[in-house]
């Protein structure tokens, strides 16, 4: 079996989707108006310039601190209600064509991401896409973070739970394909076959050219809230009559375009 292993944030989507929550955190009171005043300055650095290993420690630290003692379900409850209103219409409509591409080829499609299982899941389900691998946060009895992790699913840790479904379900890792704009996850890229950088930031993009990697420009965020809803399961995300000619053209013509770049 093949696989395309996804990052989520400025891979899929055009920002970080654990920032993007942080208003509906705060309008449910579990954020203080300074952490959102804070999360929204984060977001906008994120988008303009990344996040290096040293930038993702510090909000792992501040992540656990923040979330501790808040309820799992209640989280979970948060992010599928809200991830319509934020993230669906930051969504690139090249990687949709991606997705809907592999999809049709027969390979199993997964969202590799640091950001919590419980912020993950409900956007993959909303872009029609079955499997995960995020950010496991421990809690206790009552349902409640403790503020450790079972799984921190970023750099070495996303290629650990790689190979481990690469071996559950029997996933050939060199004919398979994986997708990211950070040279963070140098190490998942280096674990398929076939890397990909997407918009990379500057240090991957450097590697990419040493190594000729393809190097893919997605530059159009669209918003597919009520178009998704619309596509019965299991049509592929972009190839219902609804998407395919304004948004399937225009996501060729782009990835063409950086193929040729």
């Amino acid at each position: 079996m093949e696989a395309a292993f996804f990052d989520l944030d400025k891979t899929i989507i055009a920002a970080s989707s654990t920032l993007m929550i942080g208003r509906p955190l705060y309008r449910a009171g579990l954020l203080t108006r300074r952490a959102l005043m804070k999360a929204g300055l984060a977001q906008i650095s994120y988008r303009m310039f990344g996040a290096d290993h040293d930038q993702m420690e510090r909000a792992r630290e501040e992540m656990m601190a923040i979330v501790k003692g808040w309820s799992r379900d209640q989280l979970r409850e948060i992010a599928r209600e809200t991830v319509d209103e934020v993230v669906a219409p930051l969504v690139f409509a090249e990687a949709l064509f991606i997705i809907d591409d592999h999809l049709r080829h027969g390979r199993l499609v997964v969202i590799v991401s640091s950001s919590a299982q419980e912020i993950v899941e409900p956007l993959a389900a909303h872009l029609r896409v079955d499997r995960v691998i995020a950010t496991k946060l421990a809690v206790d009895d009552a349902g409640h973070y403790t503020g450790e992790m079972e799984l921190y699913a970023y750099g070495e840790g996303k290629v650990d739970a790689i190979k481990e479904m690469a071996v559950r379900e029997g996933i050939s890792l060199e004919d398979s394909f994986a997708y990211s704009d950070s040279h963070t996850d140098l190490p998942m890229l280096e674990a398929v076959g076939h890397p990909l950088a997407v918009n990379p930031d500057r240090e991957l993009a450097k590697i990419a050219a040493e190594r000729g990697w393809e190097v893919l420009a997605f530059e159009r965020p669209v918003t597919i809230r009520t178009r998704l809803a619309e596509l019965p399961r299991p049509t592929p995300v972009v190839s219902g009559a609804a998407l395919a000619g304004a948004i399937g053209s225009l996501a060729l013509y782009w990835l063409m375009r950086s193929r040729r770049s």
